[in-house]
């Protein structure tokens, strides 16, 4: 097929460009030709001279396709921004200018992928000459890079009898990031952070840490702290201020496994534990300390090296934004074997996974207790509430006595398993989807105040 046969059967098939009739148009000829064979009968035209009325009428309407502004008149611009976040309500921006002279309406739809949720077509009324911007809402429910190609745009003239169709190709890529409400929470106030979630930030022991400053003394300072040269030198009870020591090395492990796939009230765990992690990375970072991001699945999908300073964050989201579910279990032994290789120093290793999936994988505890010797390991999951609901739920049948059993059954295997694995020195939590986040910068938090790194 030649280029330009391809050309007009792509116009008969209306993609890219094309005329088409209106409703208004088909419903005034039908009217009309309706009107010709009535007088058509009354008056005994022939069939020559209704079929010359029908091409008239026809040739007639063809004046509005020159009220309708051409092709190369309409330019139509997308501004959209290249970082959005997931579940977060965004706005697209479409500039529409029309360097015609006659008023048009139209109609506008997006290409945006499927998995974004947004209402369309869009419509409107520009004069000639004129700019106008629209913008409508998207909803980004799955993250990942995506790329919005094309612009559909139909118009027509005030008349409404024919419109012009046109695709304007335009592409931008638009990555969607994980929900970063909690992470600017708690870089906005770490404390009303902690405290909107039901803990609050703990205190580091008197005197332990570095040395920050010498400051005057306020009742309920420890009265060991005093600073009692300082206070001859300015007549003034002086006391000594410590703080938890900085530059420690802080590693965070995702997992990716088949069972992080898991839907919950709002989103998957995996989800939840990325936003979880990137909440303990802006609490390390703010800090001063170094952080370290391994996702993992049957191997190690990405790993982004220490380092410190708030801006690392950045590198550490562009890294891990795009990671997804695998259909695979997760390989606790070859990321651990991956992190000896490249973690030298003593870190604290926060690993979020299913804690269930976790306490029977025997690998695992072999690589952990030779890791315990130089690490401090804290594992946080997200736990199964409807395993809790089922053993709380109150039996009416024979059935559900044995769902309540089994349920019972399952989280007292658990427990037995924890405190089996807790003997070797190696702590693991389970907490509420909402309250993933507050959990592991708490216990982070702690574990710093307390020097145990």
């Amino acid at each position: 097929m030649t280029k330009l046969l391809k050309s007009l059967w792509g116009r008969l098939l209306f993609q890219g460009r094309g005329i088409v009739p209106t409703t208004k148009f088909l419903f005034v000829y039908a009217f009309l030709s309706l009107v010709i064979i009535v007088l058509g009968s009354l008056f005994s035209f022939s069939w020559i001279t209704i079929i010359a009325l029908n091409i008239t009428i026809l040739f007639c309407s063809l004046v509005d396709l020159l009220l309708i502004p051409k092709r190369k008149e309409m330019v139509v611009k997308r501004i959209v921004d290249k970082e959005i976040e997931r579940g977060k309500i965004n706005h697209i921006q479409i500039q529409i200018e029309n360097r015609g002279q006659q008023t048009i309406n139209y109609q506008l739809i997006d290409a945006i992928p499927q998995s974004f949720a947004s209402l369309f077509p869009l419509t409107g009324e520009i004069a000639g000459g004129n700019k106008q911007k629209v913008s409508y809402e998207i909803i980004a429910k799955v993250r990942g890079k995506y790329t919005i190609q094309t612009i559909d745009l139909r118009y027509r003239s005030q008349l409404g009898l024919w419109e012009k169709h046109m695709t304007i190709k335009q592409e931008d890529q638009v990555k969607v990031i994980p929900d970063l409400t909690e992470t600017r929470n708690y870089l906005d106030d770490a404390q009303k952070f902690m405290l909107h979630e039901g803990d609050r930030i703990r205190k580091h022991h008197r005197g332990m840490g570095e040395f920050s400053q010498i400051r005057n003394y306020v009742v309920g300072d420890d009265p060991r702290m005093i600073n009692w040269r300082q206070t001859a030198k300015t007549r003034e009870l002086m006391t000594n201020e410590f703080e938890p020591e900085h530059g420690k090395y802080i590693t965070i492990l995702i997992d990716c496994s088949r069972m992080m796939g898991a839907e919950l009230k709002k989103a998957n765990r995996l989800e939840r534990s990325l936003e979880s992690a990137l909440v303990v990375a802006a609490a390390a970072l703010s800090k001063g300390d170094y952080v370290s991001v391994i996702a993992f699945s049957k191997g190690v999908k990405v790993y982004v090296p220490p380092a410190k300073g708030i801006g690392h964050l950045q590198t550490i989201l562009q890294a891990v934004y795009n990671v997804q579910v695998d259909s695979v279990e997760a390989n606790y032994g070859e990321v651990f074997a991956y992190l000896e290789t490249v973690q030298k120093k003593r870190s604290f290793i926060l690993l979020f996974s299913d804690v269930r999936t976790f306490l029977y994988e025997k690998t695992a505890l072999t690589y952990l207790l030779k890791m315990r010797k130089r690490h401090f390991f804290f594992m946080i999951g997200v736990e199964d509430e409807t395993l809790h609901q089922r053993a709380d739920e109150i039996p009416e049948t024979t059935a559900n006595s044995m769902v309540k059993s089994i349920a019972q059954q399952q989280i007292l295997r658990k427990k037995r398993e924890r405190a089996r694995w807790e003997k070797q020195g190696l702590q693991m939590m389970e907490t509420k989807e909402e309250h993933l986040a507050t959990a592991a910068v708490s216990y982070y938090i702690d574990t710093m105040n307390r020097n145990m790194i």
